[in-house]
């Protein structure tokens, strides 16, 4: 049941078509990991609390720098050098104080990665390294865990949801990550650091990410499951590409 309070709050949700009351009830119930709460992550994290996910998880273990600031817009000015966990939780605090925020400090690792992933619903990458992004993705195809999850660079971006444990259309698997694009080697990947990014082409994709959740949470839509968006800013161009099943997976029996 909703309280007087959150009947106001999410008003605009439950008197919308496919939403409305049990729409709502299932984002209150849902438990969703966020890992990075960098520039995806700051819109990721905004836009799922603004819509009342019940728990987030939120794994980071850096700190807020001045340079974070142009497009992580979740952190202020005044959280400059405290951890990126504890400066997001405050804002949910603030945006929305009914939702519980569990703070994980830590680094994605092989030796933590299945224990944080197999406590939430759904997970959502919003990590800057490709190291930790595969090592998710990993993580989740075993686990049967659906997996939102976006890049930026520069001008550019793109986000597709995986969900490879389940058999497509043509009783093929979906793809996984390692379908649809290869780990670059160590030394050959450029980092925004290296090349710079435009803010807010993080805070575009961050808040598509945030929707691909809702979707999936709700069970509305068609979510990126064999598609990925590609997006240019320089241009305004938002581009569908389907993605093909993995031909190694197999058929089913």
């Amino acid at each position: 049941m909703f309280t007087p309070e959150e009947v106001e709050r999410y008003a605009r949700h439950i008197v919308l078509r496919d939403v409305g009351g049990p729409g709502q009830q299932k984002l209150k119930a849902a438990r969703v990991l966020v890992v990075g709460a960098g520039g995806l992550g700051s819109p990721i994290l905004q836009y799922l609390a603004a819509a009342g996910i019940g728990t987030l998880g939120i794994v980071d273990d850096d700190a807020v720098s001045l340079s974070n600031l142009q497009r992580q817009v979740i952190h202020a000015t005044a959280d400059v050098g405290r951890p990126k966990v504890d400066s997001a939780a405050e804002a949910i605090a603030r945006l929305n104080p009914t939702v519980t925020v569990e703070r994980h400090s830590l680094r994605l690792a092989p030796d933590n990665a299945a224990g944080l992933v197999a406590a939430y619903d759904v997970v959502v990458d919003g990590v800057d390294n490709y190291p930790t992004r595969f090592l998710l993705a990993d993580t989740c195809e075993r686990l049967a865990k659906p997996l939102v999850t976006a890049g930026v660079q520069e001008f550019y971006g793109w986000l597709t949801v995986l969900k490879p444990w389940e058999i497509g259309p043509d009783r093929l698997r979906n793809p996984g990550l390692r379908s649809l694009m290869n780990e670059p080697a160590e030394g050959r990947m450029r980092t925004c650091a290296q090349v710079g990014i435009l803010g807010v082409v993080p805070g575009v994709l961050g808040t598509l990410a945030a929707a691909e959740v809702l979707k999936l949470v709700i069970g509305i839509g068609e979510p990126l499951v064999r598609r990925m968006l590609t997006v240019d800013l320089l241009d305004m161009s938002f581009d569908l590409v389907d993605t093909e099943a993995d031909p190694a997976a197999g058929a089913t029996p």
